[in-house]
């Protein structure tokens, strides 16, 4: 095995608590409009961009424009909480990068969120200098799991995927992950691991600090 030179992670639900209000966001939208069975919609929808949680939600909004109409609204919703409440880190982020950093491995984002989102989150939350890449939904043709997006990821580090390894949170970000040859770290968020995710994730930790340690102890 290739020496461990760079950790890619995921943002939502991995770096930033922002899943849990995107589901409450999507709960009144849909509520608004009568729409059913949003909490299986939602998950369907977890790790995926913009553009492919659209696509996904024409299957169940079928008029011209509804599904893009209620992306918007739920976006609008989410901004009134993330300018009003801010968005939380999720448990033990500082002290997971400081380990990671100490410990002399480099940092990137991969995430399927767009880069006009990524960089104000990241920096309110006073963790975007930890970072030296970002690799966002809007620079990469295929969404998650596709393995664009760490292919992307690693080659802007000019490393080769087996030396990396990407923390995911969503089935579909480890599925991008190891599409792309990446050994993946699972840190589940809103979606517990399956036997499919037991099998691809290399490892499978409760929190990020779990995740720190174990790095840092591989030789």
């Amino acid at each position: 095995m290739k020496k461990i030179r760079a950790i890619l992670f995921d943002m939502d639900g991995v770096l930033l608590d922002t899943e849990t209000v995107c589901e409450v966001c999507w709960a009144k939208a849909a509520d608004e409009i009568g729409l059913s069975n949003i909490h299986e919609i939602f998950m369907q929808c977890v790790g995926r961009s913009r553009s492919d949680t659209e696509k996904l939600l024409e299957k169940y909004l079928p008029d011209e424009g509804a599904a893009v109409k209620f992306r918007n609204r739920t976006s609008e919703l989410f901004t009134v909480v993330e300018n009003e409440e801010g968005l939380n880190k999720m448990p033990f982020v500082l002290d997971c990068l400081e380990s990671l950093k100490k410990a002399g491995f480099r940092l990137a984002v991969a995430s399927s969120t767009r880069a006009a989102k990524v960089h104000p989150q990241l920096t309110n939350a006073g963790i975007h200098d930890y970072f030296e890449t970002f690799t966002t939904g809007d620079t990469v043709t295929h969404s998650k799991p596709d393995p664009e997006i760490y292919l992307k990821a690693a080659a802007s580090l000019n490393l080769q995927p087996e030396e990396c390894v990407a923390i995911e949170d969503s089935p579909n970000g480890v599925r991008s992950a190891t599409n792309a040859g990446i050994k993946c770290i699972m840190v589940p968020d809103l979606i517990q691991p399956d036997s499919e995710m037991k099998e691809k994730a290399w490892k499978i930790f409760s929190n990020l600090k779990e995740a720190a340690d174990f790095l840092c102890s591989v030789d």
